[in-house]
C-alpha cells in the first residue's frame, strides 16, 4: 500500500475513533432521564426547555454555579423550564451535605453508576446542558465561570423559550 494511504487510513481511523467517543454533543437528542438510573425523583420535562448540569460536591466551579442556577430557576419558573442538577458523587455522604448546604430550589439527582455522564460523555466538572422542547442540546457550556457564563446560558434559555416551535 503506498504510504499517503497508510497515512490516510489511519487518519480515517482516529477521526473514526474521535467521532465515537465524542458524547452527546449540539443538536444530538439527550438520553432519557427517565431510564438513565438516577437516584432521585425528577420533574416531568416533556416539552419544556430544560438545563442538566452535571456536577460533584468536590468540583469548586459546581459550587459557584449552584447560586446562578436558583437564580434562573427562579427567574423563569412560570415558563416551561426546569433545572436538573445531576451529581456524579460517588460518596453519598458529601453528596448529601453538599445539597444540606446549598438547598437547591431544582431538581437533583444522583447518577450512583455514573451510567448517564458515561452515555453523555461529560467533558469537564460542571458541564451543563441546555435542551429544547424538541429533547434535543441546542447549547452546551463546559465549566463555570461566574456571571459570564450566567449571562450567556440566561440569553440561550431565553431565545429557546422564544423560539416558535418546528411546524409538524
Amino acid at each position: 500500500m503506498p504510504r499517503y494511504l497508510r497515512h490516510l487510513t489511519g487518519t480515517a481511523a482516529l477521526l473514526l475513533a474521535a467521532a465515537a467517543h465524542a458524547g452527546i454533543g449540539v443538536g444530538d437528542p439527550f438520553p432519557s432521564l427517565g431510564s438513565a438510573g438516577l437516584a432521585g425523583s425528577l420533574p416531568d420535562v416533556s416539552g419544556r426547555v430544560v438545563l442538566v448540569d452535571f456536577w460533584a460536591s468536590w468540583c469548586a466551579p459546581c459550587k459557584a454555579s449552584f447560586p446562578a442556577y436558583a437564580r434562573l430557576h427562579t427567574d423563569f419558573a412560570s415558563a416551561d423550564f426546569a433545572v436538573i442538577a445531576i451529581s456524579v458523587d460517588q460518596d453519598e455522604a458529601a453528596y448529601r451535605a453538599f445539597l444540606r448546604k446549598t438547598t437547591p430550589p431544582f431538581a437533583v439527582a444522583r447518577d450512583t453508576d455514573q451510567q448517564l455522564a458515561r452515555q453523555v460523555d461529560v467533558p469537564a466538572m460542571p458541564t451543563c446542558f441546555l435542551i429544547g422542547r424538541d429533547g434535543r442540546v441546542h447549547f452546551m457550556h463546559r465549566g463555570f465561570q461566574g456571571p459570564e457564563t450566567e449571562t450567556e446560558i440566561r440569553r440561550e434559555i431565553t431565545r429557546l423559550l422564544t423560539e416558535k416551535p418546528a411546524s409538524s
